[in-house]
């Protein structure tokens, strides 16, 4: 496997259309992946002091963080629309190789922040809400 780009993992969201249309989200400087299954112990006393996990139970979920400069795009006013609403909506994850992960995803936290003499910027989080595949 070759090393690959961080500028071409891209945080994308639909337009909402009935055969959507993904906007990347522009002026992301970092985005963050993060993949967390929750464990659930089957160990008794045969397992002879070792721990024990069931495969395939306990909630998946994946989180995704990014922050970057606010450009004033459709995808960024959709975002805030999304997190003033506590609205689900769908998003794609892009990466340099092709591979592309798509799922329902609720705005946990959007900040805005810039100082008088700098940019404007943006930090977001994301929590997913059902399955994320890859397509």
């Amino acid at each position: 496997m070759t090393a690959q780009s961080g500028a071409a993992f891209l945080l994308k969201i639909t337009d909402g259309a009935a055969t959507p249309t993904f906007n990347t989200v522009a002026g992301l400087r970092t985005t963050q992946m993060s993949i967390a299954g929750q464990a659930v112990t089957i160990t008794t006393k045969d397992s002879a002091g070792w721990r024990d996990l069931l495969s395939g139970a306990g909630a998946r979920t994946i989180s995704v963080s990014a922050a970057g400069v606010f450009m004033g795009s459709a995808a960024e006013t959709r975002i805030r629309d999304n997190a003033l609403g506590g609205v689900i909506d769908t998003y794609q994850l892009s990466f340099e190789d092709g591979s592309k992960m798509q799922g329902r995803f609720l705005v946990q936290k959007l900040e805005y922040s810039g100082d008088y003499n700098s940019e404007r910027s943006y930090t977001i989080q994301l929590e997913s809400s059902g399955p994320v595949v890859s397509v």
